[in-house]
């Protein structure tokens, strides 16, 4: 397998969560690889200008809510667009996708399973028994994940997606990079599946 997709997300990210059922299927049909790279976006975003959603203008903040309600309908996808339990941390959550990929276990069904939590079934990701059952919803070993993803490798592993992804010119989630070609946002990912098609 040959190609390979960066794959750099948020598991708080709505636009990470409407793009990612459609990136797994993409990527399977191209025969590519995805690396799955989770970052600390409180670090990324004021390196660009960016907000985190508070502190963002209402018109942006309206528009964004009209952007995920349009996307909800056009995919068909579960959405609440406003959950009980955001804006919330995910950093554990993203040490334990790490720790995952590190692992060599399968972080597609980890993280779609942990932004479901969020997006779709109203809990707290910040939470670790939330995280817990996530991992055991995808067959692993909760509980050993979360241990794991205590150690010194897995915050390494992280801090080091995210210094990756400022080096990239990565400014917002999700974005995959192919051949060193930026895709930004979920609704770039037409173009991501023509590039791997050529």
């Amino acid at each position: 397998m040959s190609k390979k997709i960066d794959y750099y997300y948020s598991h708080v990210s709505p636009w990470s969560y409407l793009g990612a059922a459609r990136l797994y299927k993409i990527a399977e049909a191209a025969g590519a690889k995805i690396n799955f790279k989770p970052v600390n976006l409180g670090v990324i975003f004021p390196q660009s200008g960016g907000l985190p959603l508070g502190k963002r203008a209402p018109q942006r903040r309206a528009y964004r809510m009209m952007e995920l309600k349009r996307w909800k309908a056009h995919l068909g996808v579960e959405l609440n667009l406003e959950p009980k339990f955001f804006p919330t941390n995910d950093t554990t959550a993203n040490l334990m996708a790490v720790t995952a990929g590190l692992d060599g276990l399968d972080v597609a069904p980890l993280s779609q399973a942990i932004m479901r939590k969020c997006w779709v079934e109203e809990k707290d990701v910040a939470e670790e028994t939330v995280l817990v059952e996530a991992a055991n919803q995808c067959g692993l070993d909760g509980d050993a994940l979360l241990a794991a993803s205590r150690e010194d490798r897995a915050r390494e592993g992280f801090d080091a997606n995210t210094e990756e992804a400022s080096k990239r010119q990565v400014f917002g989630a999700p974005t995959y990079i192919y051949k060193d070609e930026v895709f930004w946002g979920q609704d770039r990912l037409d173009f991501l599946e023509r590039a791997l098609a050529d």
